[in-house]
């Protein structure tokens, strides 16, 4: 079966969606099916290139046996909403012609945060006369409201609309968490042609591993115990909540609990002069590291903290650095309400506080700091339970639906697994 797929991000990036397509297709890839991935230049979070690229019209590569398209598109960092919104469209305005440029695929798939992408699967979809497969990340433009990134209304609708349109023209729609399935039935959208895949983490990458004391003695870190942040650092993310948690340790006198930002995004430069202005000599922040050096600085931490802001939406979100943690046999402290932290508490994999509560937080932290049978029962657990969330089998999971939809709209020779036999 031949696959085509769109996202705007793609490795060397090293965020989720960038992280998710690429181990998702070189599966697919060593299962015998020919996939091709058309992207932009690596350039996220920061809106710069990355060594060794640059931003042409059309260039291939091929990557753990993908095919890899890269068109131009207006690079910006991950910042400003007009920007980014040129940023996306430039994308899909590249990406639809470039989908021309490939053999005709048997399906084609499309992944979101942001629906321009989804857009151009649509519309490749449709020069190709094949299925569009949606893989929905993300409740856009519902994030941007509750981030307060837009607040004209009559756009906010506008975008609504198009997206209910790309909800009902998509063939099929794999959703991240089963929260997004059920706002999407609440909304008319036939559930039937709904399917959960979620997030996971590849466990041939992540895996408990000894602390890295090279890592230990370069960033002072000896004697500390090490709570970190590993991700973008967004206006969803509400860091601001563990840079109080530090102040409140350092008012306290509690110079042994150490708090580690690791990653880039929108807001890292204002929590970065956030943690000056606040004299935290307890805080350390780290810009991104290529993705196989990540497991590295996850070895450095006692605890993981996940956060987003307190807005209904993101009850619905599973944080991708959830299962990361769980698979490295780090404790999660876990600050995001709803379906993620019923995976927490029945994984018994961490400890839950409230969203934006940074006295809660402060009190989690010093709870595992104190009490490291309890921290080792929390990691031993999520390590048993990652197994449940192998991206290998996500992906498995995910080629299976996608053959169905190619199979049931007559678009490929090769019957679905589960049909064969």
């Amino acid at each position: 079966m031949r696959i085509l797929f769109l996202t705007d991000n793609f490795p060397p990036e090293v965020n989720a969606p960038a992280s998710r397509t690429f181990e998702h297709c070189r599966e697919w890839v060593a299962a015998g099916h020919d996939v091709t991935v058309i992207t932009s230049a690596p350039n996220f979070p920061a809106g710069k290139l990355f060594e060794g690229y640059r931003n042409r019209v059309f260039a291939r590569e091929t990557v753990a046996g993908i095919e890899v398209v890269r068109v131009w598109s207006y690079i910006s960092a991950n910042e400003g909403f007009l920007r980014r919104t040129l940023d996306y469209a430039s994308f899909m305005a590249a990406a639809t012609p470039a989908s021309l440029a490939v053999p005709r695929p048997d399906i084609v798939i499309a992944t979101s945060p942001q629906f321009f992408t989804a857009c151009a699967g649509y519309l490749a979809s449709r020069l190709r006369g094949v299925p569009f497969v949606f893989e929905l990340r993300d409740l856009w433009p519902d994030s941007i409201r509750a981030v307060g990134a837009l607040r004209q209304e009559p756009l906010l609708a506008g975008l609504e609309k198009l997206e209910l349109f790309l909800y009902r023209k998509a063939a099929m729609i794999v959703a991240v968490t089963n929260s997004f399935k059920h706002r999407l039935a609440d909304r008319g959208i036939d559930p039937a042609k709904i399917h959960v895949v979620t997030n996971g983490a590849d466990l041939r990458l992540f895996r408990p591993r000894s602390r890295d004391t090279q890592l230990v003695r370069q960033l002072g870190l000896g004697g500390k115990f090490v709570a970190g942040y590993i991700g973008t650092h967004g206006l969803a993310h509400g860091l601001e909540t563990l840079l109080e948690a530090a102040r409140l340790l350092r008012s306290e006198g509690r110079d042994d609990i150490h708090l580690l930002f690791l990653g880039n995004g929108a807001r890292k430069a204002a929590l970065h002069a956030r943690a000056r202005e606040m004299a935290l000599p307890n805080v350390t922040f780290l810009d991104t590291v290529p993705r196989s050096e990540v497991a590295r600085y996850w070895s450095l931490l006692d605890a993981s903290v996940i956060h987003l802001r307190k807005a209904d939406l993101f009850s619905t979100v599973i944080p991708s650095k959830l299962f990361e943690s769980m698979a490295m046999g780090i404790p999660v402290l876990h600050g995001v309400r709803g379906e993620s932290a019923a995976i927490v508490e029945r994984e018994g994999a961490g400890l839950t506080f409230e969203p934006e509560n940074a006295w809660q937080l402060r009190d989690r932290l010093v709870e595992l700091s104190r009490d490291r049978q309890l921290a080792g029962r929390l990691g031993a657990n999520g390590v048993r339970a990652a197994g449940r969330y192998d991206r290998r089998h996500l992906a498995a999971r995910m080629l299976g639906l996608v053959e169905q939809c190619a199979w049931q709209h007559g678009h490929s020779s090769l019957r679905p697994a589960d049909e064969r036999g």
